[in-house]
């Protein structure tokens, strides 16, 4: 997977244990971990929606795919995580 990532990690390892080798394994490893967790279907299957507008919480997928994908900031509608 020699996909260029746009992301900015700080990874701090000593570097008399570990070879430069193993560093850029690890952070490769770590780049392949993130990119599973923050997919869409795992964030909506992760997350809610409670509009305190509207008093209600949504759990539909397609509402949370529309929220995620529009990025936009709703006055009292708040994402949390379901754990």
């Amino acid at each position: 997977m020699n996909r260029q990532s746009n992301r900015d990690l700080l990874v701090l390892f000593n570097q008399t244990i570990m070879s430069s080798q193993a560093i850029e394994q690890e952070v490769e490893l770590l780049n392949t971990l993130l990119g599973n967790v923050e997919r869409l279907e795992n964030l909506v299957a992760a997350h809610e929606l409670i509009n305190i507008n509207k008093y209600r919480v949504i759990n539909k997928s397609l509402t949370l795919r529309t929220y995620f994908r529009e990025r936009k900031d709703k006055p009292f509608v708040f994402l949390s995580c379901k754990n």
